[in-house]
């Protein structure tokens, strides 16, 4: 087996799940767009501006859905009330359109299914036989749901997604907190872990974890920003790190 490219003292490696284990990242992006899109339309009439790649990238991949709602919404100067979690998708509020989000995107999950990067796949089965510990770290509530439909829940020992965010009162990512709690529920230090995320979020949130080494994956064409924002180094696919037989 090839080196996993890691430096030798990382006992542990934290991936995202969005863009790094599976190919929905754009798929989150266009229900975002969707929803926002609609939004402002029925805000501002014809004459909106739309919901952008930029805006996607700055105010709303990587964090908790309704961060990103809130966050995209003050870069407009928008207040909306807060509203609650189980608001209807229809409801004029933060949590209302991220539920309208969720909807959209779980729409589109079901039309067109889950694919997963099989570089990734690889490169996990390959750090796991070499005896490191693997955990999933996404914002996504429906973090299990799409594991289980690539037959890959298997291939991590912790979770921390959006449901247990929640549960534990973690903020999301740029915060380190649920990257924090990955290392803790897996027994290592932080400086002994590596973060693997393509979100600048994400990115942020590494930094500011003092993790050991973290990996930025460009799936978009944003390697300087991925650098910029705290990555180690960067690779188009996991692949290109080593670690397969």
């Amino acid at each position: 087996m090839t080196d996993p490219g890691l430096p030798d003292d990382i006992l542990a490696c934290l991936f995202d799940l969005d863009g790094v284990v599976t190919k929905t990242a754009v798929v989150h992006a266009a229900a975002w767009k969707e929803m926002f899109d609609a939004f402002l339309r029925e805000r501002d009439g014809d004459a909106f501006r739309p919901f952008t790649d930029a805006d996607y990238d700055e105010y709303v991949d990587g964090r908790p859905r309704a961060d990103g709602v809130r966050t995209f919404l003050a870069s407009r100067d928008i207040e909306l009330p807060e509203g609650e979690r189980d608001d209807p998708p229809d409801a004029r509020t933060v949590h209302g359109l991220g539920n309208r989000k969720n909807e959209r995107l779980l729409e589109r999950i079901r039309t067109d299914g889950v694919e997963a990067y099989d570089g990734t796949l690889r490169y996990l089965a390959a750090v796991r036989a070499r005896g490191l510990r693997t955990a999933i770290v996404s914002s996504s509530a429906n973090c299990r749901d799409v594991l289980r439909s690539i037959g890959a829940e298997d291939l991590f020992d912790v979770r921390i997604d959006g449901v247990v965010a929640a549960e534990r009162g973690l903020p999301g990512k740029p915060e380190p907190d649920t990257f924090l709690a990955a290392a803790r529920d897996l027994g290592v230090e932080p400086s002994r872990a590596a973060v693997f995320e393509d979100a600048l979020a994400g990115m942020d949130a590494g930094r500011a974890g003092h993790f050991g080494y973290v990996v930025g994956v460009d799936r978009v064409g944003q390697t300087d920003a991925l650098y910029a924002h705290g990555a180690d180094r960067v690779v188009t696919d996991l692949a290109e790190l080593g670690g397969d037989e």
